[in-house]
């Protein structure tokens, strides 16, 4: 397989991080917050693909999990949060709990989890995979959260509710 196409691999498992990034971004929060999640989101990317190729098949075959389910929760709960949190009176930036910042990047990474149980069909470059999808997931997420925040400052406490009703729309979509 192509760098090109695993680049390209890549570049679509980090559409979800990024649209998801720019509604988590319209909360306002905190340039460190925004490096530490673009790392998170970076690293689980980098981890899953490998968890998929390594045990994914045989967890699948014992326990037929379906992650979109996961994914549904974690961003229906991670949407209400955020429309909750526009309807508190703050004027400071919002600052995130390591375990929100933990449960977005899992959020955002099932997706690489499964292309790595299909990755041992495509290519033996395991490690090029991870590495890529790390790199594109981080930049997308960066992205995102930076743009997210530049709409916060346009538009206010609305765009919170926005980002957050997009969430549990696309957990929704997920789950369907």
């Amino acid at each position: 397989m192509s760098i090109w196409i695993i680049f390209i691999i890549g570049i679509s498992l980090s559409m979800d991080a990024f649209s998801l990034s720019l509604a988590y971004g319209t909360l306002d929060i905190k340039e460190k917050d925004i490096d530490i999640l673009s790392v998170i989101v970076g690293s689980y990317h980098f981890v899953m693909p490998l968890l998929g190729v390594f045990i994914g098949a045989i967890i699948l075959k014992w326990f037929p999990i379906n992650p979109d389910i996961i994914v549904f929760i974690v961003l229906s709960f991670i949407g209400l949060q955020m429309i909750i949190e526009s309807r508190k009176e703050q004027d400071d930036i919002k600052k995130l709990t390591i375990l929100e910042m933990l449960f977005f990047g899992l959020a955002v990474s099932i997706d690489s989890f499964s292309v790595g149980v299909g990755l041992k069909m495509l290519t033996s470059h395991y490690l090029l995979c991870a590495v890529l999808f790390s790199l594109t997931s981080f930049v997308f997420t960066f992205l995102g959260l930076h743009l997210g925040k530049k709409v916060h400052q346009k538009l206010g406490k609305i765009s919170t509710i926005i980002g957050g009703s997009v969430l549990i729309i696309l957990g929704l979509i997920y789950l369907i």
